[in-house]
């Protein structure tokens, strides 16, 4: 078996449907080994409160193939920079109550620093890049929210949305962006 096969079946990437909550047993088993001396794990979770607004919950949708063909380009960036046994990302789409996980990643390594760097990695890289759209409702209004990562992913492109060179995206297309145009 050649080595992208093996990586590639030590990955698992899932994006579940409306009202199926994340089984964060499952992942973790999912990436046990003997061989794994560290298990580090990112439970996103919807909190009750934003900037003094009560949460009631939030929303989440997205372009299924194209997210999961991105988040699988990311496990494959981390597996280039750490030495990672098995990675398992789950991110639930539609309503996710107060309390609940709407995003979790388990990662597998020898030795807990590749796990815990890898595990960063993926949940900013995931945020930045992903096409996963959240709304937060709120319990007087509802709002689309664009993530933090990718408000600096957007600043790093230039104040006026250009970037200078090529740039690969997490699907692994280069974007040239032309400032003649």
């Amino acid at each position: 078996m050649n080595t992208d096969m093996a990586a590639e079946d030590k990955t698992l990437v899932e994006i579940l449907e409306e009202h199926n909550p994340i089984d964060l047993a499952k992942y973790i088993n999912y990436v046990s080994a003997p061989q794994a001396g560290a298990i580090a794990t990112f439970s996103g979770t919807t909190r009750d409160t934003f900037e003094g607004k009560v949460v009631v919950e939030l929303r989440y949708e997205a372009y299924v193939p194209m997210a999961i063909r991105c988040i699988k380009s990311i496990c494959s960036s981390a597996r280039s920079s750490w030495n990672l046994h098995s990675i398992a990302v789950a991110h639930r789409l539609g309503p996710v109550p107060v309390g609940e996980t709407s995003v979790f990643i388990a990662i597998s390594s020898v030795h807990r620093a590749d796990g815990l760097e890898a595990c960063k990695f993926l949940i900013d890289e995931l945020k930045a890049s992903v096409p996963i759209w959240k709304k937060e409702v709120y319990a007087n209004g509802e709002v689309w929210k664009e993530n933090s990562e990718f408000l600096e992913r957007r600043l790093d492109l230039g104040n006026d949305g250009s970037f200078s060179g090529e740039r690969k995206s997490c699907c692994g297309a280069k974007v040239k962006v032309n400032h003649s145009e």
